[in-house]
């Protein structure tokens, strides 16, 4: 009357947001490897400049001196971001999409880029650009 019988399942432990371990039914899934670097500096800038161009155009803050005021940022430095929005836009882009840095320091600086855009003409920002070791490196623009 009395048949033996096994029930099999795989379990893993897993730990909650406050650290909590508990034990969960099935495989444990893998968490996906981060990219190994961090993000260039002049790459974070150059989104924070685009964020600052969106916040002011939609009118969520008036003006450079809000996001100044709000960033805890002189207004002289909200304006050295905000000038890389002056850019070319394929430069723009090459400056977003610069690889992730491994070692060492930042292929480019923001200093490097503060006299490239603050040129009105966007061919001689792109000539400009052709002569830093960034641009010569990955040849994008």
């Amino acid at each position: 009357m009395s048949e033996e019988f096994t029930i099999e399942f795989s379990i893993h432990e897993q730990r909650t947001r406050r650290g909590r371990r508990r034990i969960r039914q099935g495989e444990e899934q893998k968490t996906p490897e981060l990219p190994s670097g961090r993000v260039p500096r002049i790459s974070r800038l150059m989104a924070l400049a685009i964020r600052c161009d969106e916040l002011i155009r939609s009118g969520e803050v008036a003006d450079y001196a809000d996001i100044a005021r709000l960033g805890h940022l002189t207004r002289a430095r909200i304006s050295q971001i905000a000038n890389l929005t002056l850019l070319a836009p394929d430069i723009q882009e090459a400056i977003l999409h610069l690889p992730p840095t491994t070692s060492g320091r930042d292929p480019i600086a923001e200093r490097d880029i503060r006299p490239i855009a603050v040129i009105p003409d966007w061919r001689k920002q792109r000539q400009a650009w052709q002569g830093t070791s960034v641009a010569t490196a990955n040849s994008t623009v």
